[in-house]
């Protein structure tokens, strides 16, 4: 028999659920020395690959290094083994059984986190590595490609805020616990990231290709007038 759980609302089902073995302070600490082991070979890689690269230029090969790794590896392995999440002890399981005191969706098989993690897996992490490389060897791709995974990421995050709003102001179901640290650490601030920095990537390519653009026109135009004058 599933053990008895904490997970709101009150008297959900969560199959088969075993509490976690590790305790929140260890989990919390695991996934922030993952990450910083991570940001210190993306950086690693790129200044080694292109000693030239600006500070700012670097802390988008660090986001989407960063972001590729959380997208493939732990959304990854939600992807693949939500149904069996409840009664795993995989450090990945547990720390989605962690995440879930903030949304219990995770536990559940909920239709809409699966579809949307799934696509963010097997999508924006793969293209975020290529895109980070991309950055590094100032690719002509780059700002298309930080265009379109920037917003789908910006989308899906839209998204997961608006299905739970909804379901709360409407049908009044909460899938966080009340405890303030659950739903503004990590319900709020962890996923306004996804909110925040890609738009402000989207504002920058935008920027970017309308510079590119109009260099393209100016340079066309010059062209134009420049034969005119000699064909006369």
């Amino acid at each position: 028999m599933a053990a008895t759980h904490r997970y709101y609302p009150i008297g959900i089902d969560v199959p088969n659920y075993i509490p976690n073995e590790w305790s929140t302070l260890a989990l919390v600490s695991t996934f922030g020395l993952a990450s910083m082991i991570v940001l210190s070979a993306g950086k690693t890689i790129a200044t080694n690959s292109n000693p030239r690269i600006t500070t700012l230029e670097l802390s988008k090969v660090l986001w989407f290094t960063l972001c590729g790794s959380i997208h493939f590896i732990l959304e990854g392995y939600y992807a693949m083994k939500f149904a069996t999440l409840p009664s795993s002890q995989h450090i990945l399981a547990q720390l989605w059984k962690e995440y879930s005191m903030s949304d219990s969706r995770y536990l559940t098989s909920h239709a809409f986190v699966m579809s949307m993690e799934s696509i963010t897996a097997w999508c924006w992490g793969p293209l975020s590595f290529l895109l980070a490389s991309f950055i590094v060897t100032d690719h002509p791709l780059r700002h298309p490609l930080q265009i379109i995974i920037s917003t789908g990421q910006l989308y899906g995050d839209v998204l997961y805020y608006g299905t739970c709003a909804f379901d709360f102001l409407v049908y009044g179901i909460e899938y966080s616990r009340p405890e303030g640290y659950y739903f503004y650490g990590y319900f709020v601030l962890l996923n306004g990231f996804w909110i925040v920095i890609p738009a402000l990537l989207i504002a920058d390519s935008v920027r970017a290709s309308g510079k590119a653009f109009a260099e393209v026109k100016r340079t066309k135009t010059l062209g134009i007038n420049g034969n005119s004058k000699k064909s006369k």
